[in-house]
């Protein structure tokens, strides 16, 4: 797709500055959108994105939202209408890890960790989907997880809301797969962010960003008859 317009939340840090980073340096042409809630922290990818992509400042732009929020994801929306026009690839990036015991997990708390993993996604795509359909043409990732997919201790909330997250990617697929936007649901397992630093987890056992990044650039790199549905991504040495 010539000149696509690609538009990641959670684009500040960690997978999605990865992500966000890749389609800069290979994508010719590409205009990103990147959203997160730190202006700071988006800036700065933003320089590195521009320069990456060879397009100066003109090629990316930077959106501060909290996308679980209803009215700023319309404004969002419409403010990203009015800069680039329609989005070609949204990746559901935006996301917040918790662990905690059932037993243990406070109703806020809970509420927090769906909002930012699930509500987030639903409210995003749901605004950015529409013009997808009307064009009959469109890539949308979602970002679950290997907890997705696995329960495991400690993990009600974030579990809960990446389940959600793997089944609103289902739903999307099934509804869309005629329309020509194609959906694909993501789960990693460990993978690098500063969150890391402290947990005594050894180097070999967490997967690079960037390796997780480059997946989400090869799907879309795909002809428009082939559709990766999900995909899993583990460290090869760990667990995890």
């Amino acid at each position: 797709m010539k000149n696509p317009v690609v538009l990641i939340t959670g684009a500040s840090q960690g997978i999605g500055a990865a992500i966000a980073k890749v389609f800069a340096k290979e994508v010719r042409g590409v205009r990103l959108a990147l959203v997160a809630r730190s202006e700071k922290n988006l800036k700065k990818m933003a320089n590195v994105c521009a320069k990456l992509a060879g397009g100066g400042a003109k090629a990316v732009e930077v959106f501060v939202c909290d996308v679980s929020e209803e009215a700023a994801v319309a404004m969002l929306a419409a403010a990203v209408r009015e800069r680039f026009g329609v989005v070609d690839v949204l990746i559901n990036n935006a996301g917040v890890f918790a662990g905690a015991a059932f037993a243990e997990t406070k109703v806020a708390e809970f509420d927090r960790i769906v909002a930012a993993n699930l509500r987030s996604a639903f409210l995003v795509t749901q605004a950015f989907l529409p013009a997808m359909l009307k064009r009959k043409n469109g890539d949308i990732f979602f970002m679950s997880s290997i907890a997705g997919l696995e329960a495991y201790p400690n993990g009600a909330a974030y579990c809960a809301a990446k389940f959600g997250v793997t089944g609103l990617a289902k739903v999307l697929r099934a509804e869309t797969k005629l329309a020509g936007v194609r959906v694909c649901c993501v789960h990693p397992g460990a993978t690098w962010s500063p969150s890391w630093n402290r947990s005594g987890v050894g180097a070999g056992r967490i997967m690079p960003a960037a390796d997780v990044a480059r997946a989400f650039l090869e799907v879309y790199r795909l002809s428009r008859n082939t559709v990766v549905e999900e995909i899993v991504l583990r460290p090869q040495l760990g667990d995890l």
